[in-house]
């Protein structure tokens, strides 16, 4: 439900359906008579903005930075044309045809006498804003004009004759010499405002050593095996009979005798030697890596809640029946 403070925060803003989906924008606020708080809305609605839908505005919220009705867009496209009368009021009739079409019951309205003047029987609303209906020209002795309610004369519920014109805003019927009601405008000039803060959470990141890395080389002994060939000299007795000229050439002053002959063997054997060779650069090089972690906070938020204690805005005579008044 809107409360008359919330007014200002519903007239020029968005209108969604119960979809979410932009139905227009929210052009008037109509007030009930005798309760005074907000009854109905007229949304703007069609190429460019063309036509007025009414919405009630009973189980609609504020929800962030527009007004969620629970009806579909179709719904409420869909809603009957009224007329509002020169004193920015609907008929009882024509309110009637509107709850009826929304599905509302309202059994406030029953057994009001169908024969009384349009203002003592209890208008709608009345448009508010800029280019709201013309206020009502006040006659001398006369009627105070289409919507409004006739002298004392037609049962104490009149209004004061000396209403002033362009005041751009209806006025509630009330007793006999009951005063004005105050204007829409007035009303939502005089309406106390809040700023609604809240906290939000930013996160940075800043940059501090973690650890340290270093180089560090040293020397360990491993066993190497490695099969190289080595060669060795041996000694092989090779027999072979002297031909006749060799023994001929041997028979003078051969004797026999000891005699011995030294022939000197080799053989290789493996020598180690070690050479210090270079193989590969180690190089310790920084990468960097981005992972997302998770960052928990806590906020504040203000809220903002009106606390109704009562109708003060119902003047003492009010009329039963139901009406409105516009309000930005």
């Amino acid at each position: 439900m809107i409360t008359r403070e919330q007014i200002p925060q519903v007239v020029g803003h968005p209108v969604h359906d119960t979809e979410g989906k932009k139905v227009g924008d929210a052009k008037h606020m109509y007030l009930d008579d005798k309760s005074g708080n907000p009854e109905w809305v007229t949304v703007k609605t069609g190429f460019f903005g063309s036509n007025e839908t009414f919405v009630p505005t009973r189980s609609a919220r504020l929800v962030q930075d527009h007004l969620e009705v629970p009806y579909p867009k179709e719904k409420i496209k869909g809603a009957p044309n009224v007329d509002v009368d020169s004193g920015g009021h609907l008929s009882v009739e024509e309110e009637q045809h509107l709850y009826r079409y929304y599905g509302i019951e309202r059994t406030g309205d029953k057994g009001m006498s169908p024969d009384k003047s349009a203002g003592a029987a209890g208008a709608a609303g009345a448009a508010a804003g800029a280019g709201a209906g013309t206020a009502a020209a006040a006659k001398s002795g006369g009627d105070a004009g289409t919507g409004m309610s006739r002298g004392s004369d037609s049962g104490g519920t009149g209004m004061d004759k000396s209403a002033g014109a362009g005041s751009g805003a209806a006025f509630a019927s009330g007793g006999s010499g009951s005063p004005e009601r105050m204007a829409a405008g007035d009303v939502a000039a005089e309406g106390e405002s809040m700023t609604r803060s809240e906290e939000e959470m930013h996160v940075k990141v800043e940059r501090h050593a973690s650890g340290k890395a270093r180089l560090h080389k040293y020397v360990e002994v491993e066993e190497v095996e490695q099969t190289v060939p080595v060669r060795h000299e041996e000694v092989k007795l090779e027999r072979e009979p002297l031909s006749a000229a060799d023994r001929e050439a041997l028979r003078s002053g051969a004797q026999i005798s000891e005699a011995e002959r030294f022939v000197t063997l080799h053989e290789e054997s493996p020598v180690v030697e070690t050479e210090v060779v270079a193989k590969e650069r180690v190089r310790m090089r920084v990468e960097e890596h981005v992972e997302q972690k998770k960052v928990h906070g806590r906020v504040r938020k203000e809220r903002i809640e009106a606390d109704m204690e009562g109708p003060s805005d119902t003047l003492p005579g009010d009329s039963p029946s139901r009406g409105g008044r516009p309000e930005r």
